[in-house]
């Protein structure tokens, strides 16, 4: 299976919807549009996973290296839409507070910011 990656600017945030399987051989495409984005100077990234049908450790890693990447420039990483098999991994890796996991695209753009200590 193939992966599908479109990115749209929505306000000052950038959308990457994500389709198809996220694993081994699909997360070096996914990893290398995230750098592309990064150099540009993006660093507020929402990751639509509605059309991501799996995930293994590989993908999941990406999220946390995109999450790194994005904290020490200032920015943020937010998860939209996963699906239920998705959803799961990512509560069973403690994941889903971790990158801020949303119901939906605009459930991710609109959450407030959280406050620093």
């Amino acid at each position: 299976m193939s992966l599908t990656v479109r990115t749209e600017e929505r306000d000052d945030m950038v959308v990457l919807s994500v389709g198809g399987e996220l694993d081994m051989a699909t997360a070096p495409q996914l990893q290398d549009q995230i750098g592309d984005l990064l150099e540009r100077g993006h660093t507020r990234l929402i990751f639509d996973l509605a059309e991501v049908s799996f995930c293994d450790s590989t993908g999941l890693s990406v999220f946390v290296r995109a999450k790194n990447s994005t904290d020490d420039a200032g920015g943020t990483v937010r998860l939209a839409a996963p699906q239920r098999g998705v959803l799961r991994i990512l509560e069973v890796s403690g994941l889903v507070e971790v990158l801020g996991t949303y119901p939906s695209v605009d459930a991710a753009i609109a959450a407030e910011e959280p406050a620093l200590d």
